[in-house]
């Protein structure tokens, strides 16, 4: 039998196309190269060579979580918003297809990494959405691009991955080897595991965690002592929280106390029966509420 992503992975690109998107390669630095999905509409050709112009929409940046690259998190946001929109989907380093020869690990090298390819895409202004790690990563790069930045719509995530609310070890959940680590990481993700069968499973291992030891070390470097933590995290955007009820990673109480800690620029709601991946399990829900806020930030 053959591995069922290798099929499903061109019939995916192949949807994302017709939604109007296309991949793109982006030499960063010598060394460094970002794979990123763009709309179509931007990519043009001057003299023989590929020209980016300026997005023809409000444009919307979606970052993708740890256990999956760009596409595979984001496929029916990427559906839902391409008509009205102009959708950014990259990969972060050592996902998909974007890779550095640099040692850097943290969250900022990724954050400036991505903010160096839309810089080159010419896109000057985005509401950030991101999920789990992309979330994190979004903190950075509002943080520190303020004025690339409108509004985030953040989802189960924090602005900080402490000592305090982390796992004794995140490769193990983020990263496994077999089919009941695998398993164990879609029960932490979802409210409710629907049944799958073990060869299922097998081909993810199998396509869907490459570079480990690159990966393992981002996790690493991810985690902050709660010695150096930022005591009043200060963001000039909007921040929209939006949460899975039944979040088993960073819960609603967390994702209450963060709300606090960001102020008055920052909104919270949730969606009931939904766990840490609220985009993928229920996408529809989801994308009514994503919707709504993007569509007020761009009024």
């Amino acid at each position: 039998m053959g591995n069922v992503f290798i099929v499903l992975t061109p019939l995916i690109h192949g949807i994302v196309k017709l939604a109007g998107l296309t991949p793109q390669t982006i030499e960063i630095e010598p060394g460094t190269l970002m794979n990123i999905w763009v709309p179509k509409e931007i990519v043009t050709k001057y003299d023989g060579k590929i020209v980016y112009v300026p997005p023809t929409k409000p444009a919307v940046l979606l970052l993708h979580s740890f256990a999956m690259d760009g596409i595979f998190t984001w496929l029916l946001q990427v559906l839902a918003l391409t008509r009205e929109y102009s959708v950014y989907v990259p990969d972060f380093l050592f996902f998909g297809g974007s890779i550095t020869d640099r040692n850097e690990r943290s969250a900022s090298f990724q954050a400036e990494f991505v903010a160096k390819g839309l810089k080159k895409l010419r896109v000057e202004n985005v509401t950030l959405v991101g999920l789990s790690y992309g979330g994190m990563v979004g903190f950075k790069i509002a943080q520190l691009y303020p004025n690339l930045v409108k509004s985030m719509v953040m989802s189960a995530t924090v602005t900080e991955l402490t000592e305090s609310i982390s796992l004794d070890s995140w490769s193990d959940l983020l990263m496994p080897s077999t089919v009941e680590g695998l398993k164990r990481m879609f029960s932490v993700g979802f409210h409710k595991l629907p049944w799958l069968p073990d060869f299922f499973y097998l081909y993810i291992l199998e396509t869907m965690f490459s570079n480990r030891k690159e990966r393992n070390e981002l996790l690493d470097c991810l985690v902050v002592p709660d010695t150096d933590v930022t005591s009043d995290p200060d963001y000039s955007q909007a921040i929209h929280m939006l949460w899975g009820d039944d979040d088993k990673i960073f819960d609603l109480d967390l994702a209450n106390t963060t709300k606090i800690r960001l102020g008055e620029k920052a909104t919270l709601d949730w969606i009931k029966d939904v766990g840490h991946l609220v985009s993928l399990e229920k996408p529809f829900t989801y994308n009514k509420r994503l919707k709504s806020i993007i569509e007020c930030v761009n009024q």
